[in-house]
């Protein structure tokens, strides 16, 4: 252990997944080192490999924990809206607000695609998001149709999300994600 680092720490756990967020949000995962991680919680640098075994734990608990919180805002959304549009938003504003959470999350070579956890609460985000498609006026079946409306819906707010968070927009689109968002993906909606 380090000299002058306290040996216990309150919930190291979650300190060290905190201080990943922070560099994450400053460098992107694949700059992530345990040590940096370990030096920002002060604490010894072999607490983290304890805590998550290594750098592929460590984002595989970062990203459960990043689609277990999307699964909890699209259903707080869909529960006060049942609109598919403002899921859509919520969808955006998660990105935004969780960014650190988000990149890493839609990168699965960065951790284990089959922990249980991870798996679990990947279903939970992907039902919330197919719960919202059965909130239009004229929801398609389930089966092929329901899903290919899904992806749809999905890969429009995923990719608006993207491109908001690079910085890649046209600038004149404003700097108010809510209200970009829903200009565009309102255009899901259109008919005739």
């Amino acid at each position: 252990m380090a000299a002058g680092r306290p040996y216990h720490h309150g919930d190291l756990q979650r300190a060290l997944l905190a201080a990943a967020v922070d560099a994450i949000g400053e460098s992107g995962p694949a700059a992530l080192s345990l040590r940096d991680l370990a030096r920002r919680a002060g604490v010894s640098h072999a607490a983290p490999t304890h805590h998550f075994g290594d750098k592929a734990g460590l984002l595989t608990v970062l990203a459960t924990q990043g689609f277990d919180l999307l699964a909890d805002e699209l259903s707080r959304v869909r529960a006060r809206t049942g609109d598919l549009l403002e899921i859509g938003v919520g969808y955006l504003l998660f990105a935004v607000h969780h960014r650190a959470h988000f990149e890493v999350m839609f990168r699965p070579e960065l951790y284990r695609q089959d922990d249980p956890s991870l798996v679990a609460a990947k279903e939970r985000a992907s039902t919330e998001l197919q719960a919202g498609v059965a909130t239009l006026a004229e929801p398609p079946d389930e089966g092929p149709d329901g899903r290919s409306v899904g992806l749809a819906a999905w890969s429009i707010v995923h990719g608006f999300a993207t491109l908001w968070l690079s910085g890649a927009l046209p600038g004149d689109i404003g700097d108010d994600p809510a209200v970009a968002g829903r200009a565009v993906l309102q255009h899901l909606f259109r008919t005739g």
